[in-house]
């Protein structure tokens, strides 16, 4: 299979458009708690606002020829930016510096799924991330009923933190302790 990963500045985040769209569709599809809350999640309100409210982003996407087919964007933010009028995610005094990593967004298109792609993003996800040296603390939100999810992230070396929104949200969390 011809793959070519590419990591993509912010000012061509719009490739992302249609992949981040079926991922909010994806995750509506297995959650079995509040699915309603996926009606208004789409790339203009869940990708572009993470994008402008980061400190640094990273996305990086799979081609298979000239087909996009998979992506993963994560991000440095302050802890802050994790307290809104959405949710709380996490307990911010928990957070030993001011700014966290996160792996946001991950999506592979289903055909594409159990080629060690999702390895691959995920690596080079991590290898960035814990490039900061002021970031001790890694976040990934894993909407509920995407349990494929969970137990891949679970087996990276992260752990399950807590649910958040009455388990609408699983919070999973790593101190760097990963194995790159």
């Amino acid at each position: 299979m011809n793959l070519k990963y590419e990591m993509i500045p912010d000012e061509k985040i719009e490739y992302c458009r249609d992949l981040c769209n079926e991922l909010m569709a994806f995750q509506k599809s297995k959650s079995h708690i509040k699915p309603e809350l996926f009606d208004n999640m789409n790339f203009d309100t869940r990708m572009i606002p993470s994008i402008q409210n980061a400190i640094h982003n990273y996305t990086v996407i799979v081609r298979h020829d000239d087909k996009i087919v998979g992506y993963v964007y994560s991000n440095i933010s302050s802890k802050e930016t994790y307290s809104n009028e959405f949710a709380t995610f996490f307990d911010l005094s928990t957070v030993r510096g001011n700014n966290v990593g996160c792996l946001s967004q991950f999506y592979i298109k289903e055909d594409y799924r159990q080629y060690g792609i999702g390895s691959k993003l995920f690596d080079m996800s991590m290898k960035w991330l814990t490039q900061f040296d002021d970031v001790e603390d890694y976040f990934i939100f894993v909407s509920n009923g995407n349990n494929d999810a969970l137990e891949f992230y679970k087996r990276k070396g992260f752990s399950v933190s807590h649910d958040i929104l009455d388990g609408f949200i699983t919070v999973l969390r790593n101190n760097n302790q990963f194995d790159l």
